[in-house]
């Protein structure tokens, strides 16, 4: 896709989406930042007057509560899936490099994606079809093009998508919820709907190093150093703007510490940041960390189980698929015992959005969970 029809696509966007802004930095400011619109301010989810959860906040509320037909959210770790979850709507969370990240705020290039959030699968999937495609300002959309099937990815909008699928469960951590019988139950019984759709549902699989994947520092230390090689290039690339690199955002937000909320919120992540000095020994030994966590454990765990996808509750698996770059669909399961929204995740290797696709639409289909909120203050 060129610079220009990418422009087009997102311009012919705006008239129907939300204009759902981000959770501001995405997140990336502060550890302390709340799951806010920038614009909007403290918005909460619709269903709940909650925590909305982020970073994609702004376009996950806007098509919740019916103020936009699509819109578009970005995800390093979590900020598609989990905002679609705590909302109830749609989340794909593309494969990195299938859309571009062109004209994005960065954070890193090896785990940013830029993917639909909508009320329905097919709403999603005809949004992706919009926006997948080589952008020779992207490098990563060329060589992920390859995954990107003929004829797109409405074709696999099937009804009968969970037939056959091999679909794995990884019970210990992702399965346990405490003392909310209702999410028991809940997921319990689709699991039983996936069992009856004929879905192969492959149970009690363990992720052999499960707990170094979540002890491991890795992940924060190289988004560290990315983060600021790739803000500073962004920033120096605007034609018009008052801060043109990291350490100059610092030093805007202390300027303007009111409105910037930095005695509320501060901005650590960005001095942890600044900190830093390029991709060293210690970024680059986790980078091969991440890289070998990913190939022994979840590239392991769907390939010697022949899975199609991993399903998992919530967004509680977005680590696993973000440290590898790898897609995730997910779908409205239900609420909690206090009323909040919840999703069904389907996670799957580099270019499964075809196979992720079917299992999302068919699951959809069999329950068709999602009621519109009642904004109950």
């Amino acid at each position: 896709m060129s610079l220009y029809a990418h422009e087009l696509n997102v311009g012919l966007c705006f008239g129907i989406c939300g204009l759902g802004l981000l959770s501001k930095y995405r997140v990336s400011k502060s550890v302390q930042s709340p799951n806010i619109s920038f614009v909007l301010e403290s918005i909460p989810s619709p269903y709940t007057m909650g925590d909305p959860c982020g970073s994609s906040s702004g376009p996950a509320i806007s098509v919740a509560a019916n103020m936009a037909a699509v819109s578009l959210g970005t995800e390093t770790d979590g900020s598609i899936l989990c905002p679609s979850s705590n909302n109830l709507v749609v989340g794909i969370k593309p494969t990195v490099g299938l859309t571009s990240r062109a004209g994005v705020i960065p954070i890193s290039p090896r785990q940013d994606t830029v993917g639909p959030i909508c009320r329905t699968v097919a709403d999603a999937v005809y949004v992706l079809d919009a926006i997948v495609g080589i952008d020779h300002y992207d490098n990563a959309t060329i060589e992920i093009s390859q995954h990107i099937p003929k004829g797109g990815y409405a074709q696999f909008l099937k009804a009968d998508g969970l037939q056959a699928k091999r679909v794995g469960i990884v019970r210990d951590p992702f399965y346990n919820f405490g003392n909310d019988t209702i999410v028991t139950q809940t997921v319990d019984q689709h699991l039983k709907t996936l069992r009856k759709q004929g879905t192969i549902l492959v149970d009690n699989l363990k992720l052999a190093n499960l707990v170094e994947i979540y002890r491991s520092s890795d992940e924060g230390t190289a988004l560290a150093a990315e983060f600021k090689i790739y803000i500073n290039a962004y920033l120096k690339e605007l034609v018009a703007s008052p801060v043109r690199s990291l350490a100059g955002l610092i030093a805007f937000n202390k300027k303007n510490s009111k409105l910037e909320m930095l005695e509320e919120y501060g901005q650590d992540q960005f001095v942890e940041a600044e900190a830093t000095n390029g991709i060293g020994n210690a970024e680059k030994a986790a980078l091969a960390n991440l890289a070998k966590l990913t190939r022994e454990g979840f590239v392991k765990l769907m390939t010697k189980n022949k899975l199609d996808a991993l399903v998992t509750p919530r967004s509680s698996a977005s680590f696993l698929l973000a440290i590898g770059g790898f897609p995730g669909v997910i779908v409205p399961a239900g609420y909690d015992s206090d009323g909040v929204p919840f999703g069904l995740s389907f996670g799957g290797l580099k270019g499964s959005e075809p196979k992720l696709i079917e299992i999302a639409y068919g699951f959809e289909q069999a329950t068709k969970i999602r009621k519109p909120p009642k904004f109950k203050f």
